[in-house]
This record gives structure tokens, C-alpha cells and sequence, in this order.
């Protein structure tokens, strides 16, 4: 156990195991029921003993929180319900002496309406230098009555506009809700500012940046309507985008930072132009994270993957779930595996054996590809998504559906730690600020610590065991229908059996970790994975 072994490499984001800490949910500190730096803090050797190579936090700056942290207030402070500039300086230097590195998020599309410079355009009146650093328009019809385009919300399942319209007559524009008005970045003004917050966490000692909705900074300066815009698109994936981080990596190579975009889109050569070596470092996949359990659609995810990346030298990155989408033991265990933001649905059926099943064999899947690996908090518990009550629901995506959609809620549920204490240990004074599912207690960190056979204890051996696999390229192996198998440079060998029978394993000299008990005469049962030495 003890530190991660490669942690120390000038290259380690290529091959890390990254954990995502969703503050507000991880470990309350001062029992006021909303997670805090304080409790990350003391939960860092918890951390070093999964052996992670570093944490990326979801924002954790002044916020309104109309949308979970993500409406940025202020980008140089820590929001006080979580704790203070300072103790995030201590957080990132002790989690440092655990071998352990430090990756913000930052939200560059847009802002909160309680920011600075948003607050300033509002006095500032229309025509003003102030309402330049956004996307301030007139309105159209006879009065300025009407929109100034026909821009969907970015919220998916939400009809609701992306135009306000302010009592001065102007409209402004943003992409997620109200209060998160979209920056300008044709501005040289927003370029310079996010410029210097990059610089602001590089120099606090953060290893390196996040970037949320990365494709969407961009806007056609004539903001045409959708329906009638000319190719390319008028607010997604645009050519501009290039010139900004290739400006952000410069800011990054002075700093030894790096970067992981949040990149949605389905053209593989479009995403890989973000990974040049002068621009971002890496990107999350979203088609292996939304990749239905089945054997030809995983295959064809990782090597469409794998070869998307190849022409820029970036490694792929490799997540099941995070803080944004179905938690994987629940999607797993239900008749549709993948995941869409369009068909989530309350009362869904869900089978949390079989989905565990898989869940678990999914987790050596992606711990033995090349590239690094993001862990969201709680997938290594093995934590079901929540249903949350009607009334206790806070996520914007709920309301502007018109209460159809559940929102992303149900994953970000505060964590159990200590099953006999209140709230499963997550906080001791108050009740967490989402409610617990009443079996929460039996997830409890305390519970799997000690027990081998746990999610826990599987997530703490494969972080361990992962150096086997080595650096080197995937190397498919010949397996039945249903089966993937594939080696790496050292020998190593990942077997997943997807198919309905047991399947026999590859000729090898050693079972090295299984997510699940063999069969008689050490064949791979269904919706099980094995680590072999060759």
C-alpha cells in the first residue's frame, strides 16, 4: 500500500489514477452537514492508502450554488462553506507530502450573476464597456420583445431559454441557467483574466486544471439562429477555440501544469485537435464512460478511443462514472447499460446484484487500459445511485425540465464512512444537505476496509497491482464471442467475460486479482474480470 509508485514521473497524468472529489459530499469536518477542506483533510491517508495519484475537485470557489459550485463568483477564494484561500493552500501541500497531486476546476464559459463583472454590466446600463464581457444583445419583434436567437438550453431534456431579458430592454445570453451569464471570449479582457487564474492556482501548487464545458467558449460573433447557421456551429467546437488554449499551455508548460478538458463531442478528429502537444494534455472519453455493458460496443469504445488519440501522442482517459451522471452499480443493473442524459427516468428497475457484478469487472476493465483513470468518490464503495425526495432536490436540471428529469442528484449523495455513527459518519451535528438512503450505514467506509473481498478492498488491490500492466500499447488477444482479452507490454492480461456461459482463461502462470470467485476448473464466469500474469 503506502504511496503510489509512479507518482513521482514528470509524465505521471499519463498513466494516473485520478480521484474526484465532489467537496460538498466527502467528508463533513464541522458537522454542519455540507463537506468541507476540513474533512478531505483528514481523510488524505484514506486517500493514500487507495494509492491514488491525485485528487481533481470540483469547484470549490464562492458560489450561489444555482448549479452545484459551477456559477463561480469569485475564482481566487474558497467558498466559506467549505473552508478558507489558506486551508486549500494546506490541503494541496499535505496531500502532496502524501505523494498525492492537486487538480482545480475551472469554469470558463460562463460565470455566476453574483460575479464581479457581471454585477458591474448590470449598473453599467446598455451600450456600456461593462456589458461587453458578456453576450448583451437587443431583442427581436416590434418591442425587443423576442429573443435574440433560437439557442437551446444546455441541459439536457430542458426547454427553458437561454436568453434573459433584463427591465433596460437588453437580453443576455447563458447557455446553462439564469445566473450563469456567458463570458465573451472574443474579449481580450476574459482571455487575460482566466490567464491569471491559471497562474493564481499554478503558483498554490495545484499539478494541474479542469476545464468545464471546454468546447463551448467560443460564440459566432453574429450569434445567427441555429436553425439557419451556416457549418461550423455557432456556439460548439469552434476553431477559435484552438488559439485560447494553445495560449493556456503556455501559461501550463511555465508551471509543469496540466490540463483534462471536458470535451462532449462525437467527432473523433475534432476531439483530437484539442490534444495537440501545444494545446490540452488529455480529455475525458465520454463514449467508454456512456458505453453500454456489452462486448462489441466496449471493444469498439476503447480502440475507437485508443486510435482517436494515437496521431497526437495524448493518452486516453478511462472513467465509469462521475459526479454528473448514473452512478454505474445502478446502470449496470438495468435492461438499458448505457448512459443518456435524454433517458433518464424515475423509477427505472434496477438489479444492484448484477449491476455490482458488473460494476466490479468494469473497474479492473478500466484500471488495466493504457492512459490514466478517474475514480469518482464512491465508486470504489460501490455506492448505488439515491433517489431523492422531491422535496430535497436541488439540481437545476430537475426544475428546468419541469420536474421530469431526476437530475444529477442521486450520485452526489454525502458518502458513509463509519456505519454506527450519524449520518454513516459523513458529519456529526447536522443532517447532510442530501438525504442518506436508509441503507447508507451499509456502504460505510469501516464496513470494507477489512474485508478483502469489498468493492473497497478490489479498488485498493487493482491500484496496487496496476504497475503489472506497464506503459506500453494494448495488444488484443483472440477470445470467444463475448469475451474481451488483451495484454499490455509486460505480459499482463485483462480478461472480461460479457458472454452467458463461463469462459475458459488464457494460458497464464498466475491469477494476479478477479473481480469475482472462478468457476470449477478455473473458468471466468458471466460479468466477471481477471488479472493474469502470462
Amino acid at each position: 500500500m503506502g504511496q503510489p509508485s509512479h507518482t513521482r514521473r514528470a509524465d505521471w497524468w499519463r498513466s494516473a489514477v485520478i480521484y474526484q472529489v465532489y467537496v460538498r459530499s466527502f467528508a463533513d469536518g464541522d458537522g454542519d452537514g455540507v463537506g468541507d477542506l476540513a474533512g478531505v483533510r483528514a481523510k488524505l491517508p484514506y486517500l493514500a492508502e487507495l494509492g491514488v495519484d491525485a485528487l481533481w475537485f470540483n469547484p470549490w470557489y464562492p458560489s450561489p450554488m444555482k448549479d452545484g459550485g459551477y456559477d463561480v463568483a469569485d475564482y481566487r477564494a474558497v467558498d466559506p462553506a467549505f473552508g478558507t484561500l489558506a486551508e486549500a493552500e494546506k490541503l494541496i501541500a499535505e496531500a502532496a507530502e502524501s505523494g498525492i497531486r492537486t487538480i482545480v476546476d475551472i469554469v470558463p464559459n460562463h460565470v455566476s450573476d453574483q460575479h464581479a463583472w457581471f454585477r458591474a454590466a448590470l449598473a453599467a446600463g446598455p451600450g456600456s464597456p461593462e456589458r461587453e464581457l458578456f453576450h448583451f444583445r437587443p431583442g427581436r419583434g416590434r418591442h425587443g420583445e423576442l429573443p435574440p436567437n433560437d439557442w437551446p438550453s444546455q441541459f439536457v431534456g430542458s426547454t427553458a431559454p437561454v436568453w434573459t431579458r433584463l427591465p433596460d430592454g437588453d437580453w443576455y445570453l447563458h447557455l446553462f441557467t439564469p445566473e450563469q451569464p456567458d463570458l465573451n471570449w472574443a474579449h481580450p479582457a476574459v482571455r487575460r483574466e482566466h490567464e491569471d487564474i491559471l497562474r493564481f492556482w499554478f503558483e498554490r501548487g495545484v499539478a494541474g486544471v479542469r476545464i468545464d464545458s471546454a468546447a463551448l467558449l467560443a460564440k459566432d460573433p453574429a450569434l445567427p439562429d441555429l436553425a439557419t447557421a451556416p457549418h461550423p456551429h455557432p456556439f460548439v467546437d469552434r476553431d477559435e477555440l484552438h488559439d485560447i488554449y494553445r495560449s493556456w499551455r503556455t501559461v501550463a508548460d511555465d508551471h509543469d501544469g496540466v490540463f483534462v478538458g471536458e470535451v462532449w463531442l462525437p467527432d473523433p478528429e475534432r476531439f483530437a485537435r484539442y490534444l495537440r502537444p501545444d494545446e490540452l494534455h488529455t480529455a475525458f472519453n465520454f463514449s467508454f464512460m456512456t458505453c453500454p455493458w456489452d462486448a462489441g460496443r466496449l471493444r469498439a469504445s476503447i480502440d475507437g478511443t485508443l486510435a482517436a488519440h494515437a496521431p497526437v501522442g495524448a493518452p486516453a482517459t478511462w472513467v465509469l462514472c462521475n459526479h454528473d451522471v448514473t452512478r454505474t452499480v445502478t446502470r449496470y443493473g438495468r435492461a438499458d447499460t448505457g448512459f443518456d442524459f435524454a433517458t433518464k427516468a424515475f423509477g427505472t428497475p434496477t438489479d444492484l446484484v448484477l449491476g455490482t457484478r458488473r460494476a466490479r469487472a468494469a473497474a479492473l476493465l478500466s484500471l488495466a487500459l493504457p492512459g490514466a483513470v478517474y475514480v469518482y468518490q464512491g465508486e470504489e464503495l460501490g455506492l448505488p445511485e439515491a433517489d431523492i425526495p422531491a422535496a430535497r432536490v436541488q439540481d437545476p436540471m430537475y426544475f428546468r425540465s419541469g420536474g421530469t428529469a431526476p437530475g444529477r442528484d442521486g450520485c452526489r449523495v454525502p458518502l458513509p464512512w463509519a456505519s454506527a455513527e450519524p449520518y454513516a459518519g459523513f458529519g456529526s451535528r447536522e443532517e447532510p444537505w442530501l438525504p442518506q438512503p436508509a441503507d447508507w450505514a451499509s456502504y460505510a467506509v469501516d464496513r470494507q476496509q477489512d474485508d478483502p473481498g469489498s468493492m473497497l478492498g478490489l479498488y485498493r488491490e487493482a491500484i496496487r497491482l496496476r504497475p503489472v500492466f506497464g506503459d506500453g500499447p494494448l495488444r488484443p488477444l483472440p477470445a470467444p464471442e463475448g469475451v474481451l482479452a488483451f495484454t499490455r507490454a509486460q505480459g499482463a492480461i485483462c480478461v472480461v467475460n460479457l458472454a452467458a456461459s463461463p469462459a475458459a482463461l488464457p494460458v497464464h502462470s498466475e491469477l494476479l486479482l478477479s473481480s469475482g470467485p472462478l468457476e470449477d476448473r478455473g473458468r471466468l464466469p458471466q460479468d466477471t474480470a481477471a488479472w493474469l500474469r502470462a
